[in-house]
C-alpha cells in the first residue's frame, strides 16, 4: 500500500501551505510513484494506491501506471453521505494520524466540489464499498 498523504508528508510537509501546493508536491510525486509501482505490478506483484481519483485527470494517471504494466486493477468507490465525511474529518482532526491535515468543512466543501464520478467509457473495473465499510 502507498498513501499519497503519508509520502506527500514526509517529502514535503514542511513545504506544504496551499491546496496548490498540495497539487504542485502531488504531481511531482507521481513522477517518482508510478514508475515504481510499474516495476512492481510488471514482477506479478500487487499494489494499493491510495491516491486521488476523485477527477478524471487523478484516474487517468492510474490508468497510464496499469497500462504501462500491462496489470488488471480495481477502482474502489464508497459512496458516504457528507455527513458521515463530515464526522470522519473530525475524528481524524482530532487523532491526527500519519499523512492527515487539519481540514474544515470549508476545505471538505471545496475539495468535493471537484468530483467526478468515473464514467464507464472511461473504463475501469469499479467496485463499490457501502457507505459504511472502511
Amino acid at each position: 500500500m502507498i498513501s499519497e498523504d503519508i509520502w506527500l508528508t514526509r517529502l514535503f510537509g514542511d513545504q506544504m501551505k496551499t491546496f496548490g501546493d498540495y497539487i504542485k508536491f502531488s504531481q511531482k510525486l507521481k513522477t517518482v510513484v508510478g514508475p515504481l509501482v510499474v516495476d512492481r505490478l510488471t514482477t506479478g506483484q500487487s499494489v494499493g494506491l491510495d491516491f486521488q481519483a476523485n477527477t478524471k485527470t487523478g484516474r487517468a494517471w492510474f490508468r497510464s501506471v496499469f497500462g504501462q504494466a500491462g496489470a488488471a486493477h480495481v477502482l474502489h468507490g464508497v459512496n458516504t453521505p457528507d455527513e458521515a465525511c463530515l464526522s470522519r474529518i473530525a475524528k481524524r482532526n482530532a487523532e491526527r494520524p500519519e499523512g492527515s491535515h487539519h481540514l474544515t468543512e470549508e476545505d471538505f466543501v471545496c475539495v468535493s466540489s471537484f468530483f467526478q464520478a468515473p464514467e464507464e467509457a472511461e473504463g475501469f473495473s469499479v467496485k463499490n464499498h457501502a457507505a459504511g465499510a472502511r
